[in-house]
């Protein structure tokens, strides 16, 4: 199943995203009303100033709490069924409640999601940053060099979803602990580096230029009303930031997500792994180490995706 096909029949997960970038809009929207309308009750300028501080706290933490653990649970869900989708060339029609479902039984709580994808991703950020010594480390591996000193700025860009896609592969390498998965997926994506960076060039390409679009229009909009009203345009461009984030997370990453785990599940099941790679990297990143660690002591239980 081609991934534009994927990206519009599991559409209702990238609306539910944009939903929650926007009601995190929306919240630090009421909290600067809320919190200038006291400070204008009071006529106090140091209030004002005050009160500014105070929104834009308040503004991180409202996005945090929404997007990073009810956003973690529709990242989870939507991963879930690109999975299945790609594994099995369908994709059912109760798209949320089969996702809560195949994740539940997979991870048995939302907790251990929790963990595994913050291993994934942390595991992925240290060898982003020691990519260099990659380029040492995998010498053995033909054209890594070339890749690595070539196109840095597609590596980056890539290695953003990698998360994604070795999350996926725990919900179709059911046979062993989801630790272990995950720990595997890293290491299968790393082996097919060259193969998996060449089909991201023109992903990587695609998210420059929408993320540009993305940026640049909100601050333009919220910049011209902000302007034309008199108020501050440093309040209509965290406003700007957020809107173009909520538009970003919702509809870029959400089809680059679902492209770069179209072409890792395509070589994912079949590739065996011929590099001793789960030293290497596990010299490169703690949290590799501490993924596979976790993966050859856990014995929970493993539920296969239901067919």
């Amino acid at each position: 199943m081609k991934a534009s096909t994927i990206f519009f029949k599991t559409i209702k997960f990238t609306w539910l995203k944009l939903a929650l970038g926007l009601a995190t809009l929306l919240v630090s929207v009421l909290l600067f009303a809320i919190l200038t309308g006291i400070a204008m009750l009071f006529r106090s300028e140091e209030g004002l100033g005050f009160g500014v501080i105070i929104w834009f706290i308040l503004s991180i933490a409202a996005y945090y709490i929404i997007n990073l653990y009810f956003g973690y649970l529709v990242k989870a869900g939507h991963v879930a069924i690109i999975a299945t989708a790609v594994t099995t060339n369908q994709i059912p029609d109760q798209q949320f409640e089969v996702a809560k479902e195949i994740v539940k039984k997979r991870f048995a709580t939302s907790n251990a999601y929790f963990v595994i994808d913050r291993l994934v991703t942390g595991s992925v950020s240290q060898l982003q940053r020691g990519l260099q010594k990659i380029d040492n480390l995998l010498g053995n591996i033909p054209g890594i060099s070339f890749i690595i000193n070539i196109m840095q700025l597609f590596v980056s860009i890539a290695l953003n979803y990698v998360d994604e896609c070795c999350l996926g592969y725990t919900f179709i390498k059911t046979d062993i602990n989801p630790y272990k998965a995950a720990a595997d997926g890293v290491v299968i994506y790393f082996q097919n580096w060259k193969k998996l960076l060449k089909s991201a060039a023109l992903t990587s390409l695609i998210v420059i230029v929408a993320t540009i679009a993305a940026w640049v229009i909100p601050f333009f909009v919220f910049g011209a009303i902000f302007t034309l009203l008199g108020w501050s345009k440093w309040i209509a461009a965290i406003l700007a930031f957020m809107f173009a984030l909520a538009i970003k997370s919702a509809f870029i990453d959400s089809y680059i997500m679902i492209s770069m785990m179209v072409s890792y599940m395509e070589v994912a099941p079949t590739t065996e792994i011929t590099f001793d790679l789960y030293g290497k990297l596990s010299k490169l990143s703690r949290k590799f180490r501490d993924l596979l660690n976790k993966g050859a002591t856990d014995e929970n239980p493993i539920e296969a995706i239901p067919q």
